[in-house]
Parts: C-alpha cells; sequence; structure tokens
C-alpha cells in the first residue's frame, strides 16, 4: 500500500503563488513551502515580498510584479522560471475587489478587475503550461469565491469576474488534464485577510456571515491549508475541473 504521507509530499516540485504579500496566497505559499516545495512569491509590493522571503529562507524567493498589466505577463513568466526554473504548481490568488455598486461601474474598475481576477490566472497558466506538459505533471488552483455562484452588494464586476473564474478552471481542465496538469479552484468563504477588511470592521456583519455558515463561524488561516496541499499534490491525482468550497457550508444553506 502506497505510504499516505507521500501524497502531500511536495520536495522536489516548485510552486508559484501570485498573490504572495498577504492573505491568503501568503498563507498559501507558506504551506507550500512547509510541504518541501521551493516557492515563487509574485506581487506587487516588494517590501512586503522581502519580508516574507526572510521569514521562509532558501526556499522561497519573490517576483515583484503588476499581474494586471496584460502586457507584461510573458516576462513575468520568464522571471517566475530563473530562481527555481519553471514551476510545476502555480497558485492564483492575486486578486481585487473594487465594491463600485452596479450603477457607480467604471470602466477603469472594471478593466483592472478582470485583467487581474480572470485574464492574468489563465495567460500567466497558459505561458507556464509548455514546461508543466514537458514533466507530464502540473497542479494549477485558482481562487474562485463565495460570489462564484452568489450575488454580493457591490460585486458586479467582482462577482463577474469569479464566475468566470468557476467556467476558465472548467476549460484549463478540459485542455490540458490529458497532460497531467490538473486544473482545480478554491472558494474560500469569509476569511479574515485585507481584500475581506471591510467586512471584518463591521462585527454585526461578520457575526452574520459566521452565523450564515453551517459550521457557525468564519474562517482563520489554517482552514486553507489542508485543501490547497491536497489540491497541489499527487493526493488530487484524480479530481480536475472543480471548484471547492472552503466556506464553512455557508454555500450549502
Amino acid at each position: 500500500m502506497r505510504d499516505a504521507s507521500a501524497l502531500f509530499d511536495l520536495r522536489g516540485r516548485v510552486a508559484c503563488v501570485t498573490g504572495a504579500s498577504a492573505g491568503l496566497g501568503q498563507r498559501a505559499a507558506d504551506i507550500l513551502a512547509d510541504a518541501g516545495a521551493r516557492v515563487v512569491g509574485v506581487a506587487r509590493r516588494a517590501d512586503a515580498l522581502e519580508e516574507w522571503v526572510e521569514r521562509i529562507g532558501k526556499p522561497a524567493a519573490a517576483v515583484t510584479a503588476d499581474l494586471s498589466d496584460r502586457g507584461a505577463i510573458a516576462q513575468i513568466a520568464k522571471d517566475i522560471c530563473v530562481p527555481f526554473g519553471a514551476p510545476d504548481i502555480v497558485v492564483h490568488a492575486a486578486g481585487i475587489n473594487t465594491r463600485e455598486v452596479a450603477d457607480e461601474v467604471t470602466e477603469a474598475g472594471w478593466d483592472i478587475t478582470m485583467n487581474l481576477n480572470l485574464a492574468a490566472p489563465f495567460f500567466l497558466t497558459q505561458a507556464l503550461v509548455p514546461a508543466m506538459k514537458a514533466k507530464g505533471w502540473g497542479r494549477v488552483v485558482n481562487f474562485a469565491s463565495l460570489q462564484t455562484s452568489r450575488a454580493f452588494p457591490g460585486g458586479v464586476a467582482y462577482g463577474a469576474s469569479k464566475a468566470g473564474i468557476g467556467q476558465l478552471t472548467r476549460a484549463m481542465a478540459e485542455a490540458w488534464s490529458r497532460d497531467g496538469i490538473n486544473a482545480n479552484a478554491i472558494g474560500p468563504g469569509f476569511f479574515p485577510t485585507e481584500l475581506t477588511g471591510p467586512v471584518f470592521a463591521d462585527p454585526e456583519r461578520a457575526a452574520r456571515n459566521a452565523a450564515q455558515t453551517c459550521v457557525g463561524r468564519n474562517g482563520v488561516m489554517e482552514d486553507i491549508d489542508g485543501p490547497l496541499l491536497f489540491l497541489c499534490s499527487d493526493a488530487s491525482s484524480f479530481v480536475t475541473g472543480q471548484v471547492l468550497m472552503v466556506d464553512g457550508g455557508y454555500t450549502a444553506k
């Protein structure tokens, strides 16, 4: 029988995590490094990335880049491959929520949301896929959302981008899974991050969200570790094209 612990062992793997400067992106980068992967973190904030690299040590490297600039994606992909070689795993955690209400959505707000939340995961993956194909193994993990399937106030652009992530994940799986590249998505519930700062700044609102879950609480950072490690490892070899909601049952009620 196969050693169960080996299913989640990422030693020898190289991972790229976008949005690694904070929040769930940085948590994802942490857990992949803990599992043995060499991790390249990508984000705009150089100082935050440098602090993360110093904390993790040799298995970590940083690429400072603006993923919302679609014209820069090809060069960013090349830069990601410099520290440890081409990644086997890519986690797309970078995102933005402009929270513009429907009557006030701007073209600029719409464009940056779609470029960062939806276009970047596709075009960056597209640039990294040839190396995964050559190895016959790869893992792509997109970040979906409660708004992949639910409508929230002020979430027109964000919700549209995250609904798109659901279909993008399925399309990636259809395109590349026969090459050994599995594509899935994680849909976090309410976690205390910079992106959800306005939610947790209102204790009553945070309590209402917690009460709407099946488990009766909002997420803590540790809750993302197991699902992410599962989707990035050999443990998920027959799982592709799926959106795994890590939301305490919020979308089940």
